[in-house]
């Protein structure tokens, strides 16, 4: 998660650079849109590496349900069906504790 963070706030400085790079004309706007898809694949992957992510135990599980939240309330951003379930996956080495 502290990689996935570091990535995002390097994605936000990139994304800056190329638009003062574009605004001030170093670069035509097939560059700039080439370079915005490939800093957007970067971002895909970091955050498909946390939804993929397999937490050895209830606290992971808590981090990475928390991470997670906190991310798409941040970027209103949505999951599909499969990262539901990989997100909500309990640790594999425990039974799921029920909530009270």
């Amino acid at each position: 998660m502290d990689r996935h963070i570091a990535a995002q706030l390097a994605t936000a400085d990139a994304v800056r650079a190329w638009d003062e790079r574009r605004a001030a004309g170093e670069v035509t706007d097939v560059a700039y849109a080439n370079r915005l898809l490939g800093v957007a694949r970067d971002e895909e992957a970091g955050r498909l590496a946390i939804v993929n992510y397999r937490p050895r135990g209830d606290r992971e599980s808590r981090l990475k349900l928390t991470y997670m939240a906190a991310y798409l309330i941040a970027t209103r951003g949505t999951l599909n069906a499969n990262e539901m379930n990989s997100v909500l996956d309990a640790p594999r080495d425990r039974p799921s504790a029920s909530v009270s």
